[in-house]
């Protein structure tokens, strides 16, 4: 099994996939781009058992436009202000 941790920021998304063992597959930066972030996890897509995102409300608009997303918060309170963590759900 492998898993994928998103850090989005404005203008760019760090990119991490690790194991069921926490050995780091990937891990890079890269642009706001949906078809590169796809295409950088698309290696992994058959084992991949989901890819988490961790975002405030500015970065999430533009990036998740036409994935499946499930918002998520440990705070309920900051998910009016767009503090939330977010699962996609790639299938």
């Amino acid at each position: 099994m492998k898993y994928s941790g998103i850090d989005l920021h404005s203008n760019n998304a760090m990119i991490a996939v690790i194991d069921d063992q926490d050995r780091v597959l990937y891990c890079k930066r890269l642009a706001n781009d949906l078809s590169s972030i796809i295409a950088v996890l698309a290696p992994f897509h058959e084992d991949l058992q989901g890819v988490v995102v961790e975002s405030t409300y500015y970065g999430r608009l533009g990036i998740m436009q036409g994935l499946s997303v499930i918002p998520r918060c440990d705070r309920p309170i900051l998910l009016d202000s767009g503090c939330a963590s977010t699962t996609i759900d790639f299938t």
